[in-house]
């Protein structure tokens, strides 16, 4: 259930921006980008749902549940927990009105509000397709949903998460939206979820490769590799058995650069305004490093990071 001392239904447009402790700093960069590059920034509302709010989600900590035909073993401190509260904004809304939902490692470049205030043609949610081998077997991209809340009325968080446990429903299945009627979704352009792409079409781009995220480099890797070809006839199996040999974790340790320089420029320049305005502070981003959130030279990037140019 939403804790009720923080929610209400909300008729104004309103991004919601999910997130744990360890993608804080990138949630409050994400949530300042977005009001910073719209002309219409007083015309939404833009809130962040953390998963502390949400105990049902360190509940099940440890225990397994089904993932992409395997079960898996649920770890509160991954570093995509959050994931779950994707299904969460209708009922944050009261079923009523238009939402957006983003990753927190996603930035606004372009005005969100083109994409707040588009026709919806009759849809409940509106999202890109997957790229790759996801693409293949018919996965959306859940990381960015423009939503008609009222058309959503049965999703149920915390009761549809708890399935999961009890093997009434797969988490890959859930979280592709395969579960939902297909007439029911419009495909969303990829420049509003570009996927480790700047160009000058970008509306909001989506560091997705975890292993590049521009403020964690050179951190311990903190989250579980995902079986991506589990659907292949008896991988499954060999998967399993291969997360048993080497550990989720073994293979890769640390987050490496990212590869597009102007990608992390632009997350430092957003983040080094955010500090200037007090949004983010010094303290907190040394309490973030300290706690291995944020890469240990941050600072140092921050003092040489370009401005960005002006809002348009």
């Amino acid at each position: 259930m939403l804790p009720k001392k923080d929610w209400r239904a909300v008729p104004r447009p309103t991004v919601f921006i999910h997130t744990n402790p360890k993608q804080m700093v990138g949630a409050l960069v994400a949530q300042y980008a977005l009001h910073r590059n719209s002309r219409y920034a007083e015309r939404f509302d833009v809130r962040i749902l953390n998963t502390e709010d949400f105990p049902f989600l360190r509940e099940m900590h440890g225990k397994p549940f089904l993932r992409n035909g395997l079960t898996r073993v649920w770890d509160y401190s991954d570093l995509q927990s959050f994931t779950p509260l994707r299904f969460m904004p209708p009922e944050a809304m009261g079923y009523d009105g238009r939402a957006l939902l983003i990753d927190p490692d996603i930035f606004a470049v372009g005005d969100v509000w083109e994409l707040l205030s588009r026709d919806m043609e009759g849809k409940a949610i509106f999202c890109r397709g997957r790229s790759g081998l996801k693409a293949k077997i018919g996965c959306w991209a859940s990381s960015v949903m423009l939503l008609d809340c009222a058309r959503l009325t049965h999703w149920h968080c915390e009761q549809q998460f708890r399935e999961l446990f009890a093997y009434q429903r797969d988490y890959t299945d859930w979280t592709c939206l395969k579960l939902e009627p297909q007439d029911s979704i419009g495909r969303l352009e990829e420049e509003w979820n570009d996927f480790d792409r700047l160009t000058e079409r970008t509306k909001m781009l989506h560091n997705t490769r975890r292993m590049t995220q521009p403020w964690k480099t050179g951190l311990p890797v903190d989250f579980t590799f995902a079986e991506k070809i589990a659907f292949i006839p008896f991988l499954p199996q060999i998967v399993k058995f291969g997360r048993f040999v080497m550990g989720g974790r073994k293979l890769v340790r640390h987050y490496v650069s990212h590869p597009d320089k102007r990608q992390e420029e632009l997350f430092f320049g957003l983040l080094r305004e955010c500090v200037d305005r007090g949004i983010v502070t010094e303290e907190m981003l040394r309490e973030e490093m300290r706690q291995n959130h944020v890469r240990h030279d941050a600072l140092q990037v921050l003092d040489a990071v370009p401005r960005l140019a002006a809002a348009a």
